[in-house]
């Protein structure tokens, strides 16, 4: 069906009753009202995403410090909100607010569509009005798919919940008591950034 991530308070009108393919999808999104606009395709349903203010500042901050540390370290490359699909899932065409992808799986740049396949390392940023349990779902879809990392950041609650395949979710925190770092591990080895660097005062 056609629907709304909780983050815009917009819903899309004219809903169906089966799930919307990705050649559909496509067409949606090619359509000349829809060319300034951000659109996921999740489990069939057509979802607008409005970030914030505070949304675009943390993608700048944490899509900066992987920039600048891939001039340094040239393992890969990074992207903010570009479109990724499994090319065998019809129903699917996402769009991280910043991703990473290793120069092994590196593939030419995509200058139209969605890339065929996930990145390593895919960041989402809750806004206001996003479900939890949606965000911790598409954490689960990048794992599925072949993503070796997801970091959910909450900046409301100043925390981060990091995901890899066949582990507990790791808890980051930013505290008066506690000052936590996100490491890029074994996806961006060497990459350190502290919690308290990433969020707006």
């Amino acid at each position: 069906m056609v629907g709304k991530q909780e983050r815009t308070n917009m819903a899309l009108q004219h809903p169906q009753t089966k799930p919307h393919t990705i050649e559909e999808f496509e067409q949606f999104i090619s359509l000349p009202e829809n060319a300034d606009r951000r659109f996921e395709l999740i489990d069939g349903e057509i979802v607008e995403n409005v970030p914030t203010e505070e949304h675009g500042v943390i993608v700048s901050i944490i899509s900066g410090e992987i920039y600048a540390f891939l001039k340094k370290n040239p393992i890969g490359r990074v992207a903010v909100e570009a479109r990724y699909r499994n090319p065998e899932d019809r129903h699917n065409s996402r769009i991280p607010d910043v991703a990473f992808t290793s120069a092994e799986r590196a593939l030419p740049v995509t200058r139209n569509g969605a890339v065929p396949q996930m990145p390593d390392l895919a960041v989402e940023i809750k806004s206001p009005d996003d479900s939890v349990k949606l965000l911790r779902a598409k954490a689960a879809y990048y794992l599925a798919n072949g993503a070796r990392m997801v970091w959910v950041i909450f900046p409301e609650l100043r925390l981060v919940e990091v995901y890899q395949p066949d582990a507990d979710v790791l808890l980051l925190i930013d505290s008066e008591l506690r000052q936590d770092t996100l490491d890029g591990a074994e996806v961006l080895p060497g990459f350190l950034l502290p919690l308290q660097d990433i969020f707006p005062a």
